[in-house]
């Protein structure tokens, strides 16, 4: 399977160790499924590694935009991890669940003087700054509000990391961040430090996402780890913190590879020692963003088939009671996924067909030529690998409410986001 939280008995398909059948009967579809076992161990991996390979200090940032509901950031602070955060929505939510925001890291490239406020009001504890009319305006308001406020610089190490385009953050000409290989980065660092109400902790970089090759981090690790020498020897700045950023990938597919994020943290753990003896340079405090590769595996959607269409001689089409509005990605960077009969497992899997959504849109596609067993109206199918950016990106295109989130702990569920109603649709309306 796909996922080791998967399994099949009698022909049905378990996640997590529940009967996906039985959780579609009992809370209708579409339906969002977390594993919250999964969830606490791809937390603890990170934990464990960083702590063996980075020391005490290092820590996992959770990258709040894969999934963000007020149950992942009571599981965020059981576990110990911090957070990213990129709007007043999710500072709003991650406070809602207890959540010390001394730990928390605001990132967005365009911050609006209300999101800047919001966050310091509720004492977080990083900026994450991208350019100069940000770092301004936060230096202003800091010092309306007669404090310091701490920073990281999120800067562009140059890095092409083969992805998806659409998620390619490394590059120069990135929309986030200052880019190093013109110089513009050394130019920021420079005028920062003239700022008065303004903390520089240390610099900032993310790649991109669904990241398989171990390289790629530590070519990035490289570049930042010259740039803070250089930094250094000009200005005589100290980096305290070094956030190298999230994208570890996930499997979507069985041809997928398998990533030993344990032993990729011991790489890149070994790449900044050398390096930072080869400069002459202090070992910053080293921070990760995790946020699929924390969520994905730990995320199914199910779905309930409606109708199957054959146009002989073209394709087919097998019709879904969800589509782009609880998962956009196939519709947004044609991401694949692997779909599974959840009720009929064990039937033969001949069928080709696209599994389609039910918005009023050509593009409401989940999956092209996904080949199974001929379904009927009933069937249960099931998205897997769905935990991430599916309900964070999810809409009421076309006035559909949105699915519940049923989490799964130790086989029992329970909601932990409830099913939309269709009066929440007409709430703010005037």
């Amino acid at each position: 399977m796909i996922c080791d939280n998967i399994s099949v008995k009698d022909g049905v398909l378990y996640f997590a160790g529940a009967n996906t059948v039985e959780l579609a009967k009992e809370y209708k579809t579409p339906l969002y499924l977390m594993d919250e076992n999964k969830i606490r161990n791809n937390c603890r991996v990170y934990l464990n590694a960083m702590n063996k390979y980075f020391g005490a200090n290092a820590m996992p940032l959770y990258a709040s935009k894969a999934a963000s509901f007020k149950k992942i950031y009571e599981i965020m602070k059981d576990e110990g991890m911090g957070i990213d955060v990129v709007s007043s929505g999710e500072i709003y939510t991650a406070l809602k669940a207890g959540f010390n925001l001394k730990n928390a890291y605001f990132h967005s490239n365009n911050k609006t003087d209300e999101d800047i406020n919001f966050a310091m009001e509720n004492g977080v504890g990083y900026f994450v700054v991208d350019n100069k009319e940000e770092l301004d305006a936060i230096n202003q308001i800091a010092k309306e509000r007669s404090l310091t406020q701490s920073i990281l610089l999120r800067l562009t190490p140059g890095i092409d990391t083969h992805t998806y385009e659409a998620v390619n953050t490394g590059k120069v000409d990135s929309k986030f961040g200052t880019a190093i290989e013109t110089g513009q980065a050394e130019k920021m660092v420079e005028y920062t430090l003239t700022l008065s109400n303004i903390k520089l902790c240390g610099f900032h970089c993310h790649i991109g996402s669904q990241v398989f090759e171990s390289d790629t981090f530590i070519r990035g690790s490289k570049i930042m780890l010259e740039f803070i020498a250089t930094v250094k020897a000009k200005f005589g700045f100290v980096t305290e913190q070094l956030d190298l950023g999230g994208g570890y990938g996930v499997r979507y597919l069985d041809s997928h590879p398998t990533i030993d994020i344990a032993d990729n943290i011991r790489q890149v753990a070994e790449c900044i020692k050398s390096t930072a003896a080869e400069l002459n340079i202090e070992i910053p405090k080293i921070l990760l963003e995790p946020g699929r590769s924390i969520v994905a595996d730990a995320g199914m959607t199910l779905y309930t088939v409606g109708t199957v269409k054959e146009i002989t001689g073209y394709k087919n089409y097998t019709s879904i009671d969800g589509g782009m509005t609880d998962n956009p990605r196939f519709a947004l960077y044609g991401s694949p996924y692997t779909i599974l009969p959840a009720s009929r497992m064990n039937d033969t899997a001949d069928f080709v067909s696209d599994v389609v959504g039910r918005c009023c849109e050509s593009g409401d596609i989940i999956q092209k030529d996904v080949t199974l067993p001929k379904a009927k109206r009933g069937d249960i199918l099931a998205v897997c690998t769905t935990g991430a950016y599916n309900y964070s990106m999810a809409s009421n295109y076309n006035r559909i409410t949105r699915p519940a989130v049923v989490m799964i702990k130790d086989t029992k569920p329970y909601v932990a986001v409830k099913r939309e109603s269709l009066e929440y649709l007409t709430e703010n309306d005037i």
